[in-house]
């Protein structure tokens, strides 16, 4: 997998991401388990041996990459609350790469309940409301929150208040791993069309190894 394509696939993941707060705050929960789960192993996978043991699913970011394109491709099904959650991702990282601090503690955090989970064995639950209140504590203060739109039944339980505060996290981990990558805003202008055809093939190819055997 050349960088380009890496670069495509966690821009994916922060699709996936956006999409996944957009469905758990209008529905109460995701329709697919997997999705919130290779997001959430991308955040706490803080050393990975290689770009795909980021995540521990790589099919299940076939829908982020339906999304991505859905917003950068030439389809009319953009979607402006995906792409506004988008771009507030993006603005907070761009912040919190100024923040060498911020970015130690971030990195403190995330080692910590990567042991919680790996040797302490706590639960989902639990590592879910620890990435929520890294979320609250160290990205949250750092610009304009990010309105979330849903129904306030759902907004108001702090359980979907955790989740969709670890999912906007796996979000930020992502744009990291894309400027790590060489991603840059100006490629949405300059190299829109590569993109497009990239996360085609991706998603093809993805797609592919999903299938079951016959």
């Amino acid at each position: 997998m050349n960088q380009l394509q890496q670069r495509i696939l966690a821009l994916a993941a922060v699709a996936l991401a956006a999409a996944a707060v957009k469905q758990i705050a209008r529905e109460g929960s995701l329709r697919n388990a997997a999705h919130s789960r290779v997001l959430f192993s991308s955040v706490l996978n803080q050393n990975p041996a290689n770009f795909t043991d980021v995540y521990n699913d790589l099919p299940a970011l076939c829908w982020g990459l339906e999304q991505l394109l859905d917003q950068i491709g030439a389809s009319k099904q953009k979607d402006v609350e995906i792409t506004r959650y988008m771009i507030g991702l993006l603005a907070l990282e761009r912040r919190l790469s100024k923040r060498p601090a911020v970015l130690e503690q971030l990195g403190q955090r995330l080692n910590k309940l990567n042991r919680q989970q790996s040797e302490f064995s706590f639960s989902q639950d639990t590592i879910i409301a620890g990435m929520a209140g890294v979320y609250s504590d160290l990205i949250s203060p750092l610009g304009q929150p990010i309105q979330i739109n849903g129904k306030p039944d759902y907004l108001q339980q702090p359980a979907i208040q955790n989740q969709i505060r670890a999912l906007l996290l796996a979000g930020i981990r992502n744009v990291v791993l894309w400027r790590q990558l060489g991603g840059k805003r100006r490629h949405f202008i300059f190299s829109r069309q590569r993109m497009v055809s990239t996360a085609q093939q991706l998603l093809r190819n993805l797609r592919e190894q999903s299938e079951p055997e016959l």
